[in-house]
């Protein structure tokens, strides 16, 4: 996990990557919860056997569940001494390069795009965030996230 000492050393860690961040395994329990939560019943993430027959061979994860996981990623990659607060501010770019098979573990890399002071002495920074699945070469997720952290 990368430290900084304060918000003011992270402006001078842009354009460098973090290491991998640990894994993360995606369930089909993570995935049906995730449907319950947001009405996405479709049946390639909750029919598994309706799924085995279908294009991905079982139930995938939603793209949106793989991009829930960015706060999970970010907090455990770096940590910022003296700050209190931190918050999403959005995302610029998010693309599903892959699917995410049930039972799939995923980690991140992360790269530091931007950081600029934002008001009440807080910083704000543009992560690019790759998502990687274990086993594979080809990212399932690619997206600049924005993130906003406060004393």
């Amino acid at each position: 996990m990368k430290q900084f000492a304060s918000l003011a050393e992270v402006a001078g860690f842009v354009g460098q990557s973090l290491q991998s961040t640990g894994w993360v395994t995606v369930t089909q329990q993570a995935i049906n919860l995730f449907a319950d939560a947001t009405g996405d019943h479709q049946w390639i993430h909750v029919d598994e056997a309706r799924a085995k027959v279908g294009p991905f061979g079982g139930t995938i994860a939603h793209g949106f569940l793989t991009l829930s996981l960015l706060p999970q990623f970010l907090e455990g990659a770096f940590e910022i001494a003296g700050s209190g607060m931190g918050v999403n501010y959005g995302l610029n770019k998010v693309r599903f390069t892959a699917p995410v098979p049930a039972n799939s573990r995923l980690r991140a890399t992360l790269t530091l795009l931007a950081c600029e002071p934002v008001d009440n002495g807080g910083i704000q920074m543009v992560w690019q965030v790759t998502v990687l699945r274990e086993g594979t070469e080809r990212p399932v997720c690619v997206a600049e996230s924005v993130v906003r952290r406060y004393p």
